[in-house]
């Protein structure tokens, strides 16, 4: 009877769930919205910072255990019962509605920022058609007698990223003002993507066309234009070499897993709704392992170009550091020119230092060493628009880059607010608060009027560090807790019995024992046990956060705050009232029951019209 229940349903939403035109359409969608900004920024970043090459074993141990099981699950539980997150999870099991929920309010946050991410984009487009370009330079101040103080002491492409991009406040208790060129190109991207999904997947299906393979493309001119600078092999070293010390610290392990579902967008909602859009007979399979292969394989091949521009970036940063000690004892000790260089600097360094301590001790020579220039050449979002806009500069034809990289960065994140977008519109829909009277495309305008108006505290001065708040808060432990109740839900009460038997029906063969052994043990116990990690180092640990600060003393560095214990209670409520739905829904739904308020079935037609009580209790 199982069997029959999923197919009633199924014609039940059939009749008025649109369809993709064709496969690629699908595949496509899905790829644009698993690879987006994220593999280009937050990949190469968390890459940087945890060790290099040591980054990519739990990277790839998280996407082999836990990120293709749960996308697997996904595409194939969507694509059997044909609903969006909330429809799905209410039919397993009414309890379980609040996942649904968790996975819509958590897309919505997202959506807030990954927008705005999207919106920096087009204020550096905007910015790409000028000669020479606005970051190339320093501007002249007030009285055109000099440079712009800050940006002489730090650099063209740091001033214009703070400055005159986020006009960023030296820490997060002040607040700034709303700076209007970033509420326009907020605004224009949240219109654009308006466009896009006014006829929901008939559009979008046209647009990944374009914004799913052309980053590919612009990655691949970049990779040829990075290998060929100098100092590109070091930086590369630097990516592949690993510090294996660094896989003790389980913030890693914690990263590495949540940069899976954010890379992969597994929790969303937004995968369960576009493979809704297929029909039933569909190998989910091989899709699943697919878009997990070459999304990874996207976040690698992305960090080549960008740690070869970091490695260039800390070439020159260590020459031009050199060159200055070089003419400080070249002066000194009245040495002909050239006799000291780069390459044969140390051994001078040592034998004047060996003989004349104390004069060379009298210079105040700075410390070069290429592992820190390494070390510090970029931090988080600004990694995109510092490291690669200082690459375009060096590039013939700079202006033509800067439009071709930007306009793939736009894609990339045009093509994931996508996905976005339909994991909070579908379960809109399907929990029926849409008034009937109500066109969609009035829906969907209100949807990113209110987004477009909550995500204005970004394009604040201190935009830029609730961003990353929300990047970090948002971003984990929301995408944990969800993707645990997700395959404890389809292993444990759906059941994987019936689940095999669906599988089955869809894709011709049953699961093999690696998909079992992942669903009822291996990802389950792993997603726990992060999350237990997770919260036990977050307890012990005061966050602190990155600041921009002329007057800091080692300016231009940035200095390094702790966040205050307000910002800090609202990270808390940031990774805790996305899922708070769960048991909250859970609760609701005992209460139901034990008060006999509703008998089960009534319960079921009012909140979900194609549950059907053969889902609620395992035969």
């Amino acid at each position: 009877t199982n069997s029959h229940i999923s197919a009633d349903i199924a014609t039940v939403v059939g009749e008025e769930r649109p369809k993709w035109n064709n496969k690629a359409e699908y595949l496509l969608t899905c790829i644009g919205f698993a690879v987006g900004v994220g593999n280009v920024w937050r990949f190469p970043y968390l890459c940087q910072i945890y060790g290099g090459g040591a980054f990519l074993i739990p990277y790839l141990i998280a996407l082999v255990f836990q990120g293709l099981p749960l996308l697997y699950l996904e595409l194939a539980i969507g694509q059997r019962l044909r609903m969006g997150s909330i429809g799905v999870w209410n039919s397993i099991s009414p309890y379980l509605g609040g996942v649904g929920v968790a996975s819509m309010v958590v897309s919505f946050c997202v959506s807030l920022f990954y927008n705005t991410i999207v919106a920096w984009v087009l204020w550096y487009l905007f910015n790409s058609f000028q000669e020479p370009l606005p970051w190339s330079q320093c501007p002249l101040n007030h009285n055109n007698k000099g440079y712009v103080e800050e940006c002489v002491e730090s650099t063209p492409v740091n001033y214009f990223w703070y400055r005159q991009t986020l006009n960023i406040t030296p820490n997060m208790e002040t607040s700034g003002s709303l700076q209007w060129w970033m509420v326009v190109s907020l605004a224009t991207a949240w219109s654009i993507l308006y466009i896009c999904f006014i006829r929901g997947i008939e559009t979008i299906g046209k647009a990944v066309y374009v914004t799913a393979t052309f980053p590919y493309l612009v990655l691949t001119i970049f990779l040829v234009r990075a290998l060929t600078l100098p100092g590109s092999s070091e930086g590369l070293m630097y990516l592949f070499t690993p510090d294996w010390e660094i896989l003790k610290d389980p913030q890693v392990w914690l990263d590495a897993a949540t940069q899976i579902f954010f890379s992969l967008s597994v929790a969303f909602g937004g995968l369960i709704s576009f493979s809704s859009y297929n029909s039933q007979k569909n190998d989910c399979e091989r899709d699943a392992v697919l878009v997990g292969v070459i999304n990874s394989a996207t976040s690698i091949y992305a960090s080549i170009p960008i740690f070869a521009i970091l490695g260039f970036k800390a070439h020159t940063n260590y020459v031009t550091c050199l060159n200055g000690n070089i003419l400080a004892l070249t002066n000194e000790f009245d040495i002909s020119d050239m006799n000291i260089t780069v390459e044969n600097y140390v051994q001078w360094f040592d034998s004047l230092n060996g003989t004349q301590p104390s004069r060379v001790s009298d210079l105040n020579l700075k410390t070069c060493d290429l592992q820190t220039f390494l070390d510090q050449s970029a931090s988080g979002t600004g990694l995109a628009f510092i490291v690669f806009t200082e690459a375009v500069i060096l590039m013939p034809g700079s202006q033509v880059w800067a439009v071709l990289f930007f306009i793939m960065l736009f894609s990339l994140g045009l093509s994931s607010m996508f996905g976005n977008l339909e994991g909070v519109l579908t379960p809109l829909h399907d929990l029926k608060l849409v008034p009937k009277w109500m066109p969609n495309e009035l829906f969907t305008a209100i949807i990113c009027l209110v987004s477009f108006l909550v995500a204005l505290i970004f394009t604040m001065g201190s935009g830029n560090y609730w961003l990353e708040v929300f990047n970090s808060y948002v971003g984990s432990v929301p995408f944990l807790i969800i993707a645990f109740f997700e395959i404890i839900a389809v292993a444990y009460i759906y059941g994987i019995g019936r689940f095999s038997d669906d599988l089955e029906f869809m894709t011709g063969r049953r699961p093999n024992i690696f998909w079992k052994v992942c669903w009822l043990v291996i990802s389950p116990l792993m997603l726990f046990v992060v999350l237990v990690a997770y919260v036990v180092v977050q307890a012990q640990t005061h966050p602190t956060y990155p600041a921009w600060n002329p007057d800091y003393v080692n300016f231009p560095e940035t200095e390094v705050l702790q966040y205050p214990d307000w910002v800090f209670a609202i990270c808390v409520l940031l990774s805790s009232v996305p899922v708070i739905s769960i048991p909250l829904v859970a609760i609701y739904r005992l209460i139901c029951c034990m008060s006999g308020r509703h008998s089960n079935d009534s319960l079921h037609n009012d909140l979900n019209p194609y549950a059907n009580a053969g889902y609620v209790v395992e035969s």
